[in-house]
């Protein structure tokens, strides 16, 4: 059974809000059906004003209620008081057929708005901006020589003066800007649905060609209408009047349905908190229908890795596509996630930053799940591969003990035969001898060598401090040594790890870096054994490069460590690693 919503305080007030406005719009509406002259012989035709204002006012405030955060809501209910202002003009009050008068093209600018502010309520860019805006110019600056230098037209009372040049004039340059107006949206609108995905064309392009239609219509309808099909200029209005009251029910679809999920209130997802496991959905589900944007994701945020997770411990792009943008979710100061959303569906990051706010607590607990899934594949597939790696080096030391060592030892058992066999004097043999033992010699020197690349005797004998040591006394270029690590470590493997990892970066320098001097500094403090080498070389590192670099990410997450490359192009290499001591 489906939760009981406990509304909050600002949602009651929210409600009541739009119940004023559902009441001052209903009395606008009574108000308007009584001053238009319905008993005329136009009266059917004027009737129409009223219903098509309920009409807006109906879709704005079920489009506001729906989706709070949306302002398609508000500027439809704006609409729908462009329509009753530029009803005004048909009333027989002086006052208000000015008014109507000035507003009387109001609503085209405010269906301009519509189509560019969809689906977020908000404008996007600059283009936009400036469309919208000139829309507005057109529609009430350049309306003003129509009734201000018109004696004959609908408000005589504006008339400041009898100027037809500046009237033409006037409606010269409305249209011309107004074509403008309506060339810019189309192409922003085309523009629009090129880069939409399938699922948010099907909602964009039929939305976007009826408003377009409609505001072309309105007001060039009269000029088609009449003199092409011989349409009477009563029934020219109410054709008009109809495509209008298509614009609001139209917005409010789109804005609820097809591929934009209503928005609700941010309650539904403090019900999502209270329902049992087994009633409600999953988190980035449950965000994304209260947002609506299907597109919308989740990540987690690993501290270990420094990487963004999915659900599954996936690490995810860092790297944004178009329209796409970020919010962080922290809780008391710490990252714990991200929420990935479509910005053309939501225009205000707020409201996503603040619904982060609401579940920041299930995110961190559902990050927990998502590192230790993270943990667990890096785990197996470092394990995989060690193995992989063992395998290798088994192989390596055997081919070496086959090739060389091997081969040395036959060879010296062969000249020690023929040393006994062979008679000679003392001086030859003496020579021979000497030659036998330099040649054993060699072979004790290959073999130490060979045990050395397996596991240092320093390290075996000294531990891990004289080990580093011994490795940076060896290096071809300066490098400092700044050693805190106390005690000698109880863990074998620790110290082994520690010490691979520091040959290896110290080898990494010296072979690939080119650099010029090195630091190495290891210190054991708050339960950690931190290494940390920094050169001055050419940079470029990569830890998902190279054997070397792979091999010690490897050994270190078998420890439940952590390992960091910072190395810019040409800006040095700094390899920071951390190992667990307990």
């Amino acid at each position: 059974m489906r939760p009981a919503v406990v509304r909050s305080t600002l949602a009651r007030s929210f409600d009541r809000s739009l119940g004023t406005i559902l009441g001052a719009g209903l009395v606008l509406a009574g108000l308007n059906a009584a001053l238009l002259p319905l008993d005329g012989p136009v009266g059917h035709i004027l009737a129409l004003f009223p219903l098509v204002f309920l009409a807006f006012l109906g879709a704005g405030l079920r489009a506001w209620y729906r989706r709070p955060s949306n302002r398609i809501g508000a500027l439809i209910l704006f609409g729908g008081f462009a329509v009753w202002l530029g009803s005004m003009q048909n009333t027989d009050v002086p006052v208000l057929t000015a008014v109507g008068t000035i507003g009387a093209t109001l609503i085209l600018a405010v269906m301009v708005h519509l189509l560019h502010a969809f689906p977020s309520g908000r404008l996007q860019g600059p283009v936009s901006v400036a469309t919208v805006t000139a829309g507005y110019v057109t529609s009430l600056v350049l309306q003003a020589p129509r009734y201000l230098f018109d004696p004959n037209g609908p408000a005589p009372s504006l008339v400041i003066a009898d100027l037809p040049g500046a009237v033409a004039l006037g409606g010269r340059t409305q249209q011309f800007v107004g074509a403008a107006v309506m060339l810019a949206t189309a192409v922003v609108l085309l523009r629009r649905l090129v880069r939409a995905d399938h699922p948010r064309r099907k909602v964009l392009a039929p939305l976007f060609a009826y408003g377009v239609l409609a505001v072309l219509f309105i007001p060039l309808g009269s000029l088609v209408l009449g003199p092409v099909f011989g349409i009477p200029p009563a029934i020219r209005a109410g054709l008009q009047l109809l495509v209008l009251g298509g614009i609001p029910v139209a917005f409010a679809y789109g804005t609820l349905r097809g591929g934009f999920a209503r928005t609700g209130e941010l309650e539904e997802l403090g019900t999502w908190l209270g329902a049992s496991d087994g009633t409600r959905p999953a988190l980035a589900q449950a965000l994304a229908r209260t947002l609506g944007d299907p597109s919308l994701t989740l990540s987690f945020w690993v501290p270990r890795r420094h990487v963004f997770v999915d659900e599954r411990g996936v690490p995810i792009p860092t790297e944004l596509g178009p329209d796409r943008a970020v919010v962080v979710i922290e809780l008391e100061g710490r990252t714990v996630g991200a929420i990935h959303y479509d910005s053309l569906l939501i225009g205000d990051p707020e409201l996503v930053r603040t619904a982060g706010q609401v579940i920041a607590i299930a995110v961190d607990r559902e990050r927990l799940t998502a590192e230790l899934r993270e943990s667990h594949r890096a785990l197996r597939r470092s394990r995989e591969r060690l193995v992989d790696a063992a395998d290798r080096e088994r192989r390596r030391i055997a081919q070496n003990l086959h090739d060389g060592l091997q081969v040395q030892l036959v060879l010296l058992a062969l000249e020690a035969q023929q040393l006994a066999n062979a008679p000679a004097t003392a001086s030859a043999a003496a020579d021979r001898a000497t030659r036998l033992r330099q040649g054993i010699d060699a072979a004790a020197a290959d073999l130490r060598q060979l045990v050395s690349a397996v596991m240092p005797a320093s390290l075996i004998e000294g531990g891990l401090g004289a080990a580093v040591e011994d490795l940076v006394d060896r290096m071809p270029v300066p490098t400092t040594l700044a050693l805190d690590i106390g005690e000698r470590m109880q863990a074998p493997a620790l110290e082994s790890t520690a010490y691979f990892v520091t040959a290896e970066a110290l080898t990494n320098a010296v072979k690939h870096s080119g650099a010029s001097s090195v630091s190495v500094r290891l210190v054991s403090e708050d339960g950690w054994l931190r290494i940390e080498v920094c050169d001055d070389g050419v940079g470029g590192a990569n830890a998902g490069h190279g054997i070397g670099l792979r091999g010690m990410t490897d050994r270190i997450d078998v420890l439940g460590g952590y390992l960091r490359i910072v190395s810019e192009p040409g800006d040095g290499t700094r390899i920071e690693a951390g190992l667990p001591c307990a």
